[in-house]
């Protein structure tokens, strides 16, 4: 069936971050919905951040393209070109390779809800994180030198 049934799906707010980048987003739950939609060629998540929360460390995919569209609330959007309010019915895109790292942050008294879709393969997608000394591929985590975390990539 094409509609989904949100509380069908199971939420979560785990994370393949390492110690520390973990903690920022403690307060981001999820549900992915391209999996029980049989979605194969996107990545979509239901998203809810609560008060505080981030939704990612700052970002940016070099083989992915990202498309944020927002439901209820508020949050700031944090990207290279500095801080930008956001609200329901605000679309934000990020193109693939585009070195702009963005992130959400939830500064408000109330959750924000928003999903997220992302397009391109998740296995040769790559990319930064501008503000930490990590970077990702399909295989997890690592530091801009290389070394890389135990942490593994949540799929």
């Amino acid at each position: 069936m094409p509609k989904l049934d949100l509380a069908a799906i199971p939420q979560t707010n785990a994370t393949g971050y390492p110690p520390p980048f973990d903690a920022a987003v403690e307060g981001r739950w999820y549900r992915r919905l391209a999996p029980v939609a049989g979605l194969s060629l996107m990545g979509a998540s239901h998203c809810t951040l609560l008060p505080g929360a981030f939704s990612s460390q700052r970002h940016w995919h070099r083989g992915q393209d990202e498309l944020v569209v927002m439901l209820t609330g508020e949050a700031v959007l944090i990207d290279d070109s500095g801080e930008t309010p956001v609200a329901a019915g605000d679309v934000l895109a990020f193109p693939a390779g585009e070195a702009n790292g963005h992130c959400l942050h939830n500064r408000s008294e109330a959750p924000c809800v928003f999903v997220a879709i992302s397009a391109g393969s998740r296995e040769a997608d790559s990319g930064e994180y501008s503000d930490i000394d990590m970077v990702f591929d399909a295989d997890g985590y690592a530091r801009k030198d290389g070394t890389r975390f135990p942490a593994q990539r949540i799929p």
